[in-house]
């Protein structure tokens, strides 16, 4: 007999008609059908948790807790354990659409300025045709009769419903400043990808730091979370001091980028620039190989353009 009651179902059926839930609305959920509130009853609330994820483990599910990147809320969802090529076939996007998808994630997560996101423009400009893999593993670097026809043919309207699409489902995210980040379900779901592609960890919480504070020594990958660094901040009367290479951080923040993506934690305001321009003018001073990054767009990174990314090569399956 299940040990598993309506209770539990209600909490489940939510997740997965609703999607991902910040950690107030899942709270909330939790204390209309149990009559008790999860902060004060923490030891109930965590064997829920217990006995749900060892009922999904059977169909190889899971019910995770992670941290939003984009304002440090934690939120919770149902993820598959197992992304194999047999869970894949499940799912509703074409082939074209996630390869849209992976080179958004990709040129995210490649981005040492750890803003967290790119601009709608470096998006719809991804080349859909560098996330082809021919048999050996690596890019298929043949001619254009070469490509599927699915992905030379996919429009940029396509492209855009797309990345709509995506952005009603969770996976992706548009920021205040109206550029593409990732949503909540992509932290969710790619949480151990994340962790083991390379991508520098936060010196805080050790999670990958997708988006957060870098260190301002060109020569150091570390980095920090916003909301980690905040704690942190909070917690010190002196200097903080990078654990990675020791020079000064310094409490306010020396970078344009970093001004910005703190200023999206609570809101832009009328005394902060534009948002936008400061992408362009950071992007025009880096550079990102398209062998590196399998997503270099077609008109967004031209010649001049240039794009830092970090030294994970790993590709998304």
């Amino acid at each position: 007999m299940s040990v598993l009651n309506w209770k539990h179902h209600t909490l489940i059926q939510a997740l997965m008609s609703r999607g991902p839930l910040t950690e107030d609305e899942l709270f909330n959920m939790f204390a209309d059908v149990t009559a008790k509130t999860p902060r004060g009853n923490k030891r109930e609330f965590n064997d829920y948790l217990l006995k749900i994820n060892k009922e999904l483990s059977f169909v190889q599910m899971e019910m995770r807790c992670c941290r939003n990147q984009n304002d440090g809320g934690v939120c919770y969802g149902l993820v598959n354990t197992v992304p194999d090529e047999q869970s894949k076939l499940g799912t509703k996007y074409s082939v074209p659409q996630i390869a849209l998808f992976k080179g958004v994630i990709e040129a995210i997560v490649q981005d040492v300025t750890a803003q967290g996101s790119i601009s709608n423009i470096d998006a719809l400009n991804i080349r859909l045709e560098n996330q082809v893999q021919n048999g050996t593993g690596s890019e298929c670097q043949e001619g254009p009769s070469q490509i599927p026809p699915a992905l030379r043919n996919f429009s940029m309207s396509q492209k855009e419903k797309t990345l709509d699409e995506l952005v009603r489902d969770n996976w992706l995210c548009h920021t205040p400043d109206g550029a593409i980040g990732l949503g909540a379900r992509s932290y969710l779901d790619l949480r151990s990808w994340f962790n083991s592609s390379g991508i520098p960890s936060c010196e805080v919480c050790n999670e990958a730091g997708v988006k957060g504070k870098v260190c301002e020594n060109e020569g150091c990958t570390a980095r920090i979370h916003h909301y980690c660094l905040e704690k942190k901040i909070s917690h010190s009367r002196g200097e903080i001091i990078c654990p990675s290479c020791g020079i000064q951080w310094h409490r306010g923040a020396a970078k344009s980028e970093v001004i910005e993506e703190e200023g999206d934690l609570n809101g832009p305001t009328q005394s902060q620039p534009p948002a936008g321009s400061k992408r362009q003018k950071l992007r025009a001073k880096t550079n990102i190989p398209a062998a590196a990054s399998g997503c270099a767009s077609s008109q967004g990174s031209q010649s001049g353009s240039k794009r830092r990314i970090t030294r994970a090569s790993a590709r998304l399956s």
